[in-house]
């Protein structure tokens, strides 16, 4: 993650790399029983690809590249693209948007009841020496003589279907069709994300920590690197002068 500057309010920001998306299928109320649209992301070679989807393909991708992923966007009434059409993120979404970002989370592998669902585990005194992180009881006796569905447990923690709502667009690159988020979406670096627009919004609506006078001082006009983050070497620059004329004082 990094961080933005919009109307002297400091945000988070997530950069995501949001298209061009190419229209690989049309899905209609009659053939199908909805309307859908089905987008490709990504580049794959086409040799490594298999012959049936090859076939499916073979309206959308020319030369020797095919999208790498396929994910399907559902409509309420039937949509004006055709197969082939390249889908923009500028098209799509705009600095204000609302949306929710759909992933899959980071997977933490095995973990105890501590970790996983917050339990504050047993006492650290009075001769305990093994239950500080135990889960305790599982439930009750003879009735019903068996562990209720849904007990919270020790398990795999992460790597789950999880969805984001209500981000707000900060900025959109057409050019390099990269969207910025405000703040964090699900999964590690390079994962895939469903994104999805809920509404129109303003940029007003962020309402974060406002910005210090003194970290604008030497750069009142920058606007940050590509990663979202604030350069500070020049403040830090003004500072040294300051500490080296009390020493020689």
């Amino acid at each position: 993650m990094g961080q933005t500057f919009v109307q002297g309010t400091r945000v988070p920001v997530t950069v995501v790399k949001a298209g061009p998306c190419l229209v690989t299928q049309v899905k209609h109320q009659e053939k199908d029983g909805y309307w859908a649209v089905q987008l490709g992301f990504g580049e794959k070679r086409t040799k490594h690809i298999t012959k049936p989807m090859k076939g499916h393909l073979k309206g959308a991708a020319q030369g020797k590249t095919a999208p790498r992923f396929l994910r399907e966007v559902r409509f309420k009434d039937e949509p004006e693209f055709k197969v082939g059409d390249v889908v923009k993120v500028s098209s799509v979404l705009k600095p204000g948007d609302v949306i929710a970002v759909t992933g899959t989370s980071k997977g933490k592998g095995f973990a105890g009841v501590v970790k996983r669902w917050g339990f504050a585990g047993g006492p650290r005194t009075h001769g305990q020496s093994d239950r500080l992180r135990a889960p305790g009881s599982i439930g009750q006796g003879t009735d019903p003589g068996r562990v209720r569905k849904g007990k919270k447990m020790a398990g795999r923690m992460g790597n789950e279907r999880v969805t984001i709502k209500n981000l707000q667009v900060v900025s959109v690159d057409e050019e390099a069709g990269e969207v910025m988020v405000s703040g964090p979406v699900p999964g590690k670096k390079g994962d895939l994300l469903m994104v999805v627009k809920i509404a129109s919004g303003s940029l007003s609506d962020l309402k974060q920590e406002e910005v210090q006078p003194q970290i604008q001082e030497g750069e009142p006009e920058e606007e940050g690197n590509e990663s979202g983050e604030k350069p500070e070497a020049a403040n830090e620059g003004e500072q040294k002068p300051e500490k080296e004329e009390k020493d020689n004082g």
